[in-house]
């Protein structure tokens, strides 16, 4: 299928999958995976801007009893809510004699350190000062200027989403022995869906990456910001069961170092996004680095019925995490791999 070619959206949300075509003999894509184009891309994507901003979890992990805590590059992080509602950040560890943070409690907005009692409201006190925090309605970033060491911004880099009081968010959070790099590389590889992924995905045609056409289907149709000719569109039918399948095109995106964002744009769930987010944790205790996945489904549909969906969101989340935790069983194995060979000098890329 062209870039200019449709994908058509039927009468009903499903589809009959036509002339189905085995894994072992569906099109190879090695040939049009080249290494080359991946890792411009990946090259692009670290050149452009975070502003330091990196995602440490979902806005829904943030309780009211407990602290969200997070280990991000090596610095113990907590995020709590004050007696305002608003949100508060900072080291996760007590400037006092050192209690871990992340296993206090939280009293009326205020981390009572269950070590010795220090309180902390969210301002600087006794030595701990907050750090920038910004709550996009699905996830939450924590500014860290000494790690990332570029020119900060206010912000972080957010991925244009459709309205979140008419969509349906779940967030899944996974832990890899790689790096952001890794994880990035991974999804900058759309040719590999089919394939890796029989279970989810089939019919898969990248009908557009950069570099491979001189007029793109990225940036502009996605919504992001970024370039035109900078995306990989992709069409591709979800698969449901049996011959039941979701046909869509999708645009994959780079906005930032580490963020990829896949954006539905054309056929059912049109304005979908899947946000995947690579946080560097640290060293593990082998001194091998590990990177977290934290990935965002927003899903939105004008379909008459996709307000029972919404009214169901409790029950559905969970099912949506399960969906991505099972491809992400794969990809983790993908960029764990790919650092491993990267990290003794085999990797073929």
């Amino acid at each position: 299928m062209s870039p200019d070619r449709p994908v058509r959206r039927g009468r009903f949300p499903l589809s009959l999958r036509r002339n189905p075509v085995g894994w072992e003999r569906q099109r190879p894509t090695w040939r049009e995976a080249r290494p080359a184009v991946i890792a411009r891309a990946l090259k692009r994507a670290q050149a452009r801007p975070s502003g330091n901003w990196y995602v440490v979890g979902a806005t829904r992990d943030v309780r009211d009893d407990r602290p969200l805590g997070r280990t991000v590059a090596g610095r113990e992080v907590v995020v709590w809510r004050d007696g305002a509602r608003r949100l508060v950040a900072g080291p996760g560890v007590c400037p006092h004699l050192g209690a871990p943070l992340r296993d206090s409690p939280v009293r009326c907005g205020t981390l009572v350190c269950h070590w010795h009692g220090l309180a902390l409201r969210g301002g600087p006190f006794a030595g701990w000062e907050p750090l920038p925090v910004h709550d996009d309605g699905v996830l939450v970033w924590v500014r860290l200027d000494a790690v990332g060491g570029e020119p900060p911004l206010d912000e972080p880099v957010v991925p244009v989403r459709p309205a979140l009081s008419d969509a349906v968010s779940a967030v899944y959070v996974g832990v890899g022995t790689c790096e952001p790099e890794d994880v990035v590389a991974n999804r900058l590889d759309p040719w590999h869906g089919a394939w890796f992924h029989p279970y989810s995905f089939v019919d898969l045609t990248v009908v557009d990456a950069p570099g491979t056409s001189p007029a793109g289907a990225g940036g502009q149709e996605a919504g992001d910001g970024v370039a035109d000719g900078d995306g990989f569109a992709v069409d591709v039918s979800f698969k449901l069961a049996g011959r039941l399948v979701v046909p869509v095109r999708a645009v994959f995106t780079a906005p930032e170092p580490r963020t990829v964002v896949m954006h539905i744009t054309e056929g059912e769930g049109q304005g979908s996004v899947v946000e995947t987010h690579a946080t560097p944790l640290g060293p593990d205790a082998l001194g091998r680095p590990r990177t977290a996945v934290v990935e965002a489904v927003v899903a939105a549909s004008d379909r008459p019925g996709f307000a029972a969906a919404r009214a169901m969101a409790p029950l559905l989340r969970p099912l949506v995490r399960a969906a991505a935790g099972r491809l992400w069983r794969d990809d983790l194995a993908y960029a764990e791999r790919r650092w491993h060979l990267r990290s003794t000098g085999r990797f073929p890329g």
